[in-house]
C-alpha cells in the first residue's frame, strides 16, 4: 500500500491517533466521528472495538480512511454498544505498509474478562522486552511495540486489569498515551514525561478521550482538562471518572513539534490554540530572520499559520502563490515513474500571476530530507519569481524521534550532515533561515526560552537531548550526542 501522499516523503509524521467513548448509545459512531477528525494522525488504518453487553467486544479493523470504512451503516451496525474506543495509525514500529495485525486496537482476553487497547507513542524498550516475553512463552501476533502491553499486562499477578495495566506500563520506557477498555470501564493514561497528549471530554453522561481536542469537537463534547503526565484515568458509568498516579512525578516533556506541525490548527494544547503559537512562531521568525521581499506565501497547508504570522510582524504582503490541490490522496492513480517525476506537482501548483517578478518568501514548517522543498523552490522559479527565500517555522531536524514519529535514519536528515548555509546551497535559494529553538520556546509561551539545563518539552529532533534513552536503539548502533555536538 503506498503512503497516503506518494509524492511528499519529506514531512515528519505523527504515527496515529486515539479515541475512546464511554455512557453514550452506539458509541462506536461516535469514535467513528473523533478517529475523522484525527485522520491527520494516520492515514495508513484504523480500527474501531466496541463492547455490548448482550454481544460481548467486537472489533473491525481497516486499511485506507476513516470515511472510507467506518461510515457503512451495516459495518458500524457489528459494534454496538455504550463503550469504544478506537485508533488511526502510520507504521513507526511494526511492519511497513500492509499488515492488518499491526493495525489496532490490539484485544487480549484475560482471567477476568477481556480488554482492548490502543496507544499513541512508541516504546522504546520494545526489543528487549519482546525477547523476554517471548523466552518466557509468549506469542506475539503482531510487529507493534504496543502489543508488549497486552503480554505484560497477561503475565502480571495483579487483581484486576487496570492494575495489570499499571503493573505493564512500569516495564516499559518511551513515550505512551493510550486509551483502553474493559467490559465496563474507559481506562486513560499517559506516560511519566507526558510525551503525547491526551485530554478528557465530556459529552451529556458519557465520557470521551482524545488525542486531540479538535476530536471532541466534532462530536459537540466539552473539553474537561487535559490527562496529566503520569495520570492514569479509570472511567466508568457508575462511578465517573477516577483518577490516580501509578509513576513516579517528573518534569514534563512534552513534544514541542505538537505544536509546530502534529496537531491541528484548531486543537488546544495547555489552554493554548495551536493556530495562535504557529502565528506567533511566524512572528518570531520575522523578528530573527527578515528578509526583503515583495510577498510572504506559505507551503500549504502547515506553513499558513506562521507564514500570516511573518507577515504581520515583517509588513510583507501575504498571498496564497502555491495552491493545493485537496484531492490528491491515496486512491488517485498508481505512481508509476513518469507520474513520480512530476513530483509535487501533482499536489501543489504554483499562482504564476501572483509570482512573476516577485520576491517571494517560502514559510514551511520543517525540513526533513530537501527533496520536498527543492521541488516547491523549481515551481517558484519556473513561475518567473525572482528570489527565492525560505523560513522554515522549526529549528533545523538534526536527530530522529524515537517517540512515536516517524523519521527517517539520522544521515537522511539534511541538518544532520550539512550547515545551514550548505543546505542554504543544496536548496539553491536566495537564503534560507530556521526559527532558533529559543525562539520556538518563545512562540509556545516560555518567555526566557529553552531552559539548556532542562529543557521544558521534549525536543530532541532539534537538540538531540533524548529525555528517555532509545535503548533499543543504542543496542543496534545508534549514537548519543556527544559532548563536542
Amino acid at each position: 500500500m503506498p503512503p497516503a501522499h506518494p509524492f511528499d516523503d519529506d514531512k515528519l509524521r505523527e504515527e496515529c491517533g486515539i479515541f475512546g467513548v464511554i455512557g453514550l448509545t452506539d458509541a462506536a459512531n461516535f469514535v467513528a466521528l473523533g478517529l475523522h477528525a484525527l485522520q491527520h494522525r494516520g492515514q495508513e488504518a484504523g480500527g474501531i472495538v466496541s463492547h455490548d453487553s448482550e454481544q460481548g467486544f467486537n472489533s473491525v479493523r481497516r486499511f485506507g480512511y476513516v470515511r472510507d470504512n467506518f461510515t457503512r451503516a451495516s459495518l458500524m451496525e457489528s459494534l454496538p454498544g455504550p463503550l469504544a474506543i478506537g485508533h488511526v495509525r502510520y507504521s513507526t514500529a511494526g511492519s511497513k505498509g500492509a499488515a492488518i495485525r499491526d493495525v489496532q486496537p490490539f484485544f487480549g482476553e484475560f482471567s477476568m474478562g477481556g480488554a482492548a487497547i490502543a496507544h499513541n507513542g512508541n516504546i522504546t524498550n520494545a526489543d528487549a522486552l519482546r525477547r523476554e516475553l517471548i523466552e518466557r512463552g509468549s506469542i506475539f501476533q503482531s510487529g507493534s511495540d504496543s502489543e508488549c502491553i497486552i503480554h505484560l499486562m497477561a503475565r502480571s499477578l495483579q487483581r484486576n486489569i487496570p492494575e495489570r495495566m499499571e503493573d505493564a506500563l512500569r516495564r516499559v520506557e518511551g513515550a505512551f498515551s493510550i486509551v483502553a477498555m474493559t467490559r465496563s470501564k474507559l481506562i486513560g493514561v499517559r506516560d511519566p514525561l507526558g510525551v503525547r497528549p491526551l485530554v478528557l471530554g465530556q459529552l451529556g453522561d458519557g465520557w470521551v478521550l482524545s488525542s486531540e481536542t479538535c476530536a471532541l469537537d466534532i462530536i459537540g463534547a466539552r473539553l474537561v482538562r487535559e490527562i496529566e503526565p503520569g495520570e492514569m484515568v479509570v472511567i466508568s458509568a457508575k462511578s465517573g471518572v477516577e483518577s490516580h498516579f501509578p509513576f513516579r512525578r517528573q518534569p514534563s516533556k512534552f513534544c514541542i513539534f505538537e505544536h509546530v506541525y502534529f496537531s491541528r490548527p484548531d486543537s488546544l494544547i495547555g489552554g493554548r490554540s495551536v493556530y495562535e503559537t504557529r502565528h506567533q512562531i511566524g512572528v518570531e521568525l520575522a523578528r530573527e530572520a527578515p528578509v526583503d521581499a515583495d510577498l510572504v506565501c506559505p507551503v500549504p497547508d502547515s506553513g499558513t499559520p506562521a507564514a500570516i504570522g511573518f507577515s504581520h510582524e515583517s509588513g510583507i504582503p501575504f498571498a496564497m502563490g502555491i495552491i493545493r490541490n485537496q484531492y490528491m490522496g491515496r486512491t488517485f492513480i498508481e505512481p508509476t515513474e513518469q507520474i513520480r517525476n512530476m513530483g509535487v506537482r501533482l499536489k501543489l501548483n504554483v499562482n504564476r500571476a501572483l509570482i512573476k517578478g516577485k520576491r517571494v518568501v517560502l514559510v514551511d514548517d520543517s525540513v526533513v530530507r530537501g527533496t520536498t522543498s527543492r521541488k516547491i523552490k523549481e515551481m517558484i522559479l519556473d513561475a518567473g519569481a525572482a528570489e527565492v527565500h525560505f523560513r522554515i517555522a522549526s529549528p533545523p531536524t538534526a536527530w530522529p524521534c524515537f517517540y512515536g514519529v516517524d523519521t527517517p535514519q539520522r544521515e537522511k536528515l539534511l541538518a544532520a550532515t550539512m550547515s545551514e548555509e550548505e543546505m542554504r546551497e543544496h536548496l539553491a535559494v536566495d537564503s534560507l533561515k530556521f526559527i532558533t529553538l529559543d525562539g520556538l520556546y518563545r512562540a509556545v509561551g516560555q518567555a526566557s526560552g529553552r531552559n539548556a539545563a532542562c529543557p521544558q518539552y521534549c525536543d530532541a529532533c532539534f537538540s538531540g537531548d533524548y529525555p528517555v534513552a532509545p535503548s533499543d536503539m543504542i543496542e543496534k548502533g545508534f549514537a548519543l550526542k556527544t559532548a563536542a555536538e
